[in-house]
């Protein structure tokens, strides 16, 4: 109640009353970092087109959210972030993209980078999960490196509650901008981290997979290769446009060996 008071004190000086869904959507874009306006009407509840966009504009000029665009006539995105004194009504660091209020944005790889991380953060957290006893429970979205010394900083990682305990998975984009080296460091320094007791200590979860998926079936094959070369556990795979939605928990993961395709869950847990 206190956060919310002081919010709609800030918020009345600029001739607006933060609601708590503005609260949502604020603290939606402290772990998404920047998203479009189809990811925070998912994330903070809004069912029509026409409120969120109103909603959007509203806080936009209030100060609250940056918005810039992405891309060029017809195909132009507006997107959205927390501005310095947004982060303040949450009292969050602001680590969105710096960017000018309203620029135009031709491309950009961190966007759509995070733009692609924010797709899956929505289907786990607000998408239907088709398997039995199973409830998404936490997401985590990384600033620095997990261990010292350790060049390792994850897209994010989730957790899931099943009838046996806590699934907890790393999850890894590829949008074909990182060289198969860096695959290869990026995987020791994960059986490193499995092998060390390090994530035991930090996660308080015995065991973890590393999720990776790629933005071609041609790119996730040669990842697996890389990755193979080093290690056959631990790492599932799959590509972006098989794991929308409920596929997600559908068999389209592959192992480091093997052609097989397998479910999230082999069983209902």
């Amino acid at each position: 109640m206190t956060g919310i008071k002081k919010t709609n004190e800030q918020g009345k000086r600029r001739g607006l009353i933060v609601q708590p869904r503005d609260l949502e959507l604020l603290w939606a874009l402290s772990v998404m970092r920047v998203a479009d306006r189809e990811q925070l009407k998912i994330a903070a509840g809004f069912g029509s087109t026409t409120r969120i966009n109103t909603r959007l504009l509203a806080l936009v000029r209030a100060g609250l959210l940056l918005r810039f665009f992405l891309g060029s006539g017809g195909g132009r995105k507006a997107l959205y972030a927390l501005s310095i004194k947004g982060a303040q009504v949450i009292q969050v660091p602001c680590r969105g993209p710096r960017r000018r209020q309203n620029e135009m944005l031709i491309a950009d790889f961190f966007v759509q980078h995070q733009l692609s991380i924010n797709a899956v953060y929505c289907d786990l957290k607000f998408g239907t999960i088709p398997v039995s006893q199973v409830r998404f429970v936490n997401w985590l979205a990384f600033n620095a490196p997990l261990v010292a010394g350790l060049s390792l900083i994850p897209d994010g990682y989730f957790e899931f509650a099943t009838p046996s305990g806590i699934d907890a998975s790393f999850i890894e984009i590829d949008l074909g901008h990182e060289g198969l080296a860096v695959w290869k460091e990026k995987t020791r320094h994960y059986v490193q981290l499995a092998l060390s007791g390090e994530y035991e200590r930090q996660f308080r979860q015995p065991r973890f997979r590393v999720l990776v998926l790629a933005n071609s079936e041609r790119r996730l094959h040669s990842i697996r290769s890389a990755v193979a070369g080093i290690t056959q556990k631990i790492f599932w795979f799959a590509s972006l446009g098989a794991v929308h939605g409920e596929k997600f928990f559908a068999p389209v993961w592959l192992r480091p060996l093997g052609e097989t395709y397998q479910p999230f869950f082999t069983e209902p847990r």
